[in-house]
Parts: C-alpha cells; sequence; structure tokens
C-alpha cells in the first residue's frame, strides 16, 4: 500500500469519532436521516432485562457482564438516582437514555456455549431508547460488546450514542485463537487478558496449544508426574486444576469455548520423563542411542496411559471437541528401533511408516469417540491417509502446498475444515502486515456450495518461540482483529482504507481499556496513556 494514503489516513484518525464504527463490521448498520443521539448519564444509567425475557437477575453470564461493560464504559461511576443530566452542546434530539434493556429469547444460561451457539443480535438505538434482543445469551454478548464500542464522549465530558439499527451475527461459527503455553509458560493472568481482549474482537473459541515438546505445564491428576518432571517448573509454571476451571469459566463467562490441544504422537518429548516407557526409544545401529521419539505406538500400556489421560482431560474440558494434533511426526526414530521394525513386519505395513501413524490415531480416534468427544486434527493426519471418523475437523495450516488446495481437498473429502496458514501470527514483518490477514478469503478455494459449507471458520495462531508475557500482547493486538472480521463480518467487506480506520479507532479503544496494543502506523490516540 502507497505511504500517501496511510499518511491521509492517520490525519483523518484524528478527526474521526470514537463512536463511528464497530470492529468487526456488523452485516447491517443502519444510521436515520437527520442523525440524533441519546446521551448516557452514567450514574443513572442501568442495564436491565425486557419484559418477556427468558433470562432474568438470575443470569450469572448477563450479569457478570453488565458488571464489566458498566466498568469498560464508565470507570468508577456508579448509579444515583438524582444525579442531573450534564449540561451540554448537544443537539435538542440529544435525549436521555438511562437503561439498554436486554431481550433473550431462549432460556439457556447456564451452559457452556458449543459449535452451534447462537450469536445473532439486534440493537436498536432510538429516542430515548435502547433495545438489544438476542435468541441466546451468547449473542447478546455479542451485542453488548457492540454497544459499548459505539458509546463515544462529547467536548464536554458527556456520554453518548449515536441513533442507530444492527442487525449482526457471525458468518462462520468457529472463530479462534491459539496460545502455545508448552514453549513459554504464559502467567495466568495473560491468558484471563487475552480471553478479555477475545471478546472484545468477537473471537468464540480459544485453542489452547496447552502442552508440546519443551514443557508439560498441564496438571495432571491422574499422572501428576508429567508435570512434576516436565514443567519447566514444578512449582511455578504449571496450571493447576484451579487455573484450568478459572480459564474455563472466564471464557465462558465471555461466549468463548475453550479447546484443549494435547498433541500427539509427535511433540510429546516433555512426556517421557513423567511417563517411563511412554516415548520411543531411538536406536544408533543396534544400540539405543538415549534419546527418545514419539509416543510409542506397538505397546498396550501405551493405549492404557493415553486412555487414562483422555478421560481425565475429557471429564475437565466441557467442550465437545478435542484436539488431537497429529502433525509433524518425525519416523526417524521409529525406523530406527527394531521392535518397531519388527512389528512392521508383522502388521504388513511393508516400510510405510504412515501406516503405523494411522494405527495409532485411528485408536487414538475410537478412545477420544468413546469418551463422547469429538476430534480436530492438524491436516497431516489426513495428508497421510489416516482411516478418520466422518464427523472429524482437519485444521488446515501448511504452506507445503497451496492452502486453498488442501481446504479443497478436505472438504472434498467430506471434512470440516478451519483455516489457520494464512493466519500464523507469530510471523512478523515490518510495516501493515495485517492487510495480508485481512485480504484473506477462506471459500476462495474450487469446490461446490456443499464443500464449503463444511469450511467452519479458521483460527488465529500465536506459537511462543519468541513469544511469552512480555511481547504478547501487543504482538497479537491489533493484528488478530484482523483475523476477528474476516471470520465475523460478511465477505464483501473487504476495503483496505475502511478497514485501516475502524481497526485504529478500535485499536485507540482498546488502549482506553488498557490494553497495550501495538500502532497501526504514524499517529495518536486521545487516551493512548489511560491504561498504563
Amino acid at each position: 500500500m502507497a505511504a500517501g494514503w496511510l499518511r491521509l489516513l492517520a490525519v483523518l484518525m484524528l478527526l474521526l469519532q470514537p463512536a463511528a464504527a464497530v470492529w468487526p463490521r456488523p452485516q447491517v448498520q443502519r444510521s436515520p436521516r437527520g442523525g440524533g443521539r441519546c446521551l448516557l448519564p452514567p450514574g443513572r444509567f442501568r442495564f436491565g432485562h425486557a419484559a418477556g425475557s427468558a433470562v432474568g437477575p438470575g443470569c450469572t453470564v448477563l450479569e457478570a457482564a453488565f458488571q464489566r461493560y458498566r466498568a469498560l464504559l464508565f470507570g468508577a461511576a456508579r448509579p444515583t438516582e438524582n444525579e442531573p443530566v450534564p449540561s451540554t452542546e448537544n443537539p435538542p434530539q440529544a435525549l436521555p437514555c438511562t437503561q439498554l434493556l436486554v431481550f433473550v429469547a431462549t432460556p439457556d444460561c447456564d451452559g457452556f456455549p458449543n459449535l452451534d451457539s447462537k450469536e445473532s443480535y439486534k440493537l436498536s438505538v432510538s429516542e430515548g431508547s435502547l433495545l438489544l434482543s438476542a435468541d441466546a445469551v451468547w449473542g447478546a454478548l455479542r451485542g453488548l460488546e457492540t454497544f459499548s464500542q459505539l458509546v463515544g464522549r462529547d467536548q464536554n465530558g458527556a456520554y453518548y450514542i449515536n441513533k442507530t439499527e444492527i442487525e449482526d451475527f457471525p458468518r462462520f461459527p468457529h472463530r479462534g485463537l491459539l496460545l502455545d503455553t508448552s514453549r513459554h509458560y504464559l502467567p495466568l493472568r495473560a491468558i484471563l487478558e487475552t480471553l478479555d481482549v477475545m471478546a472484545y474482537n468477537k473471537f468464540n473459541v480459544f485453542h489452547w496449544h496447552i502442552v508440546d515438546d519443551p514443557s508439560f505445564p498441564y496438571e495432571s491428576s491422574t499422572f501428576p508426574e508429567l508435570s512434576k518432571q516436565g514443567a519447566f517448573n514444578a512449582m511455578s509454571h504449571v496450571y493447576t486444576a484451579g487455573d484450568v476451571q478459572a480459564v474455563i469459566e472466564y471464557a465462558r463467562l465471555r461466549g468463548i469455548r475453550v479447546i484443549a490441544e494435547f498433541d500427539t504422537p509427535g511433540h510429546t518429548l516433555s512426556w517421557g520423563p513423567g511417563a517411563p516407557g511412554l516415548l520411543t526409544p531411538c536406536y544408533s545401529g543396534k544400540h539405543p542411542s538415549g534419546t527418545y521419539g514419539p509416543i510409542n505406538p506397538i505397546l498396550n500400556r501405551t493405549y492404557q496411559f493415553v486412555t487414562s489421560l483422555f478421560q481425565e482431560v475429557s471429564s475437565v474440558f466441557p467442550d465437545f471437541f478435542l484436539h488431537l494434533g497429529g502433525d509433524e511426526v518425525d519416523f526417524t526414530c521409529w525406523k530406527s528401533n527394531p521392535e518397531i521394525r519388527a512389528f512392521m513386519k508383522q502388521m504388513g505395513f511393508d516400510e510405510d511408516y504412515r501406516k503405523l501413524e494411522s494405527f495409532y490415531i485411528q485408536r487414538l480416534l475410537d478412545i477420544v469417540s468413546s469418551l463422547g468427544k469429538g476430534s480436530i486434527l492438524w491436516q497431516e493426519v489426513f495428508d497421510n491417509g489416516v482411516k478418520l471418523r466422518p464427523d472429524s475437523v482437519i485444521h488446515v495450516w501448511k504452506t507445503s502446498k497451496p492452502y486453498m488446495e488442501e481446504m479443497a481437498d478436505v472438504t472434498k473429502a467430506g471434512y470440516q475444515a478451519l483455516l489457520s496458514t494464512p493466519w500464523y501470527l507469530n510471523r512478523i514483518s515490518y510495516g501493515q502486515d495485517w492487510m495480508a490477514a485481512y485480504q484473506v478469503e477462506p471459500l476462495k478455494f474450487k469446490g461446490s456450495a456443499k464443500q464449503k459449507d463444511l469450511v467452519i471458520g479458521g483460527e488465529a495462531c500465536m506459537w511462543g518461540e519468541y513469544v511469552d508475557v512480555t511481547n504478547l500482547t501487543p504482538r497479537l493486538w491489533p493484528r488478530a482483529g484482523a483475523v476477528a472480521e474476516r471470520l465475523w463480518s460478511n465477505a464483501s467487506v473487504r476495503n483496505l482504507q475502511d478497514a485501516y480506520m475502524r481497526l485504529a479507532a478500535f485499536r485507540c479503544q482498546l488502549l482506553g481499556r488498557g490494553v497495550q496494543a501495538q500502532p497501526l502506523y504514524v499517529g495518536y490516540c486521545e487516551n493512548e496513556f489511560g491504561g498504563f
């Protein structure tokens, strides 16, 4: 993009009203002719439940959201019955609005969001009236976020919201963000703060890549030695049962699913010290080399271990799906091991170690299915011809061939697909690298309408080789917002100039909320030091 229009947009940003745009862009937004606005007196403003709503004051999800958004909008202001409306220079049609009424059609409030959860909502701002209606509580959460972004302050300090009508719903049901907590341990606080910003962007899946080769920070009740021996520090760098439950509940209150990934049979070196005999001994010639490779797939005790571990994981994480990994399985160690080679000959696998991988994955899928869970797997499992269950979800990430060809192949085979290849946010470059992520079209592959219906969404990924708590937030935000809008908004929302202005304004809002989001380009925000 030419630097000239970027400089012009940076200047225009300084003039942009803070309540002029929403990120991600709603499906439909209409403003009445003649404009007009409602004033929001902080001391008297309340969130309330509309008459006939299926959920009321007992709904913890909404009550918690009301408290969060009051704090985000007004800070320390407290409701008082007799607070006067501030004296302002607003036009005569600026009437006070003292309550946002929320109507929810279905009563489910105590459960967890899932792939089929309804997130649609309608927001109406008219003279003296604010109404948010949604089919489900999860849609109400999305509407509250939109409402919060539309609230601005005039030069006299008065809060207001412009008259508008919004009808909104997500384009894709799975809009995820992956965090890697193995290569660098992320403190609980950092995860919770990330969940907050995910909600601001209307992401709804936290893909927790919780363990990997470098460390095993998940504290297992069934196999406590895994974290004792496999974590960087068994006291300070583990996620206890309480930590995990805190993440799951914190996410639930924001309409976010938590999908845990326990990647096998590769990426398991940190498992070995706490589970002797689980990994494959590698050989140098006729003798063990003292190193280990992937999980040993030929031993019955391997499957006893895996069954017990996933029984625990299935009970801890309530989402229907578990991410089982299956990527980057290095066959070198298996090839060096004489017992593995003998098993291969016995099974008639010849020298095709993909068949051995398939042998393991198929048994793992059966175990997970018997526990009532669905499976998400990285694309290598599909590429290597593993016999999958019909409800398996394939997660596309590789660049070895054009990822749209992979999406076409996966969906042609009848599997649901997730896209991540173009959204690896740990890969950075100087300049406006969010634009490349923004311009991706997940359905731009050759295939039938039925195939494209199998694309359930995608995920932005933040791998942790060079990311820890010191740089996680600015590297994620607002860049991940480009992926959020692509997965939420209509496919026709593609104008980069418009996106730049809205994303820059949204970044200023994030700064006001205390999020250390990095700048898009030159310029400044009125509230850029408010959270620091």
